[in-house]
């Protein structure tokens, strides 16, 4: 099965801002999008119904998490470019609405490739019956 092109250039980006989040900002909420990269590019290579799921439902607990924290610091925020994009608020919306699209991705038939299985539960149901 050929990787992702998608999943593993939003993994290498979201790697990327996490490490530049982590050096930059000085701050520890950008260890989240570097492992939720890293987790994406682990996910491109390895295309698992089970596994996307499971990274769904982490990403949702992780953004919850991310979110409160956030919630809590807004006080001391300001409202500036390393402070929208370097603290945990916003990552934890990302993580939140990325464990969501995972979630329905991982019932999706176009990404767990399971085409013949629906085909033919498609071919029986549209067959009507003839009233009398």
């Amino acid at each position: 099965m050929k990787p992702s092109r998608i999943t593993v250039g939003l993994g290498v980006v979201l790697c990327a801002l996490g490490i530049l989040g982590i050096f930059l900002f000085s701050d520890t909420a950008g260890i989240v999008p570097a492992l939720i990269g890293g987790s994406l590019i682990f996910l491109g290579f390895n295309r698992s119904r089970v596994g996307t799921l499971v990274f769904g439902h982490v990403c949702i607990v992780t953004g919850a998490y991310l979110i409160t924290w956030g919630i809590l610091l807004l006080p001391h925020s300001q409202p500036i470019v390393a402070h929208i994009f370097g603290r945990p608020l916003f990552w934890g919306i990302f993580s939140l609405m990325g464990g969501i699209c995972a979630i329905f991705h991982g019932f999706c038939r176009c990404v767990t490739k399971q085409v013949d299985q629906f085909e033919g539960l498609a071919a029986g149901s549209n067959k009507v019956e003839p009233t009398k």
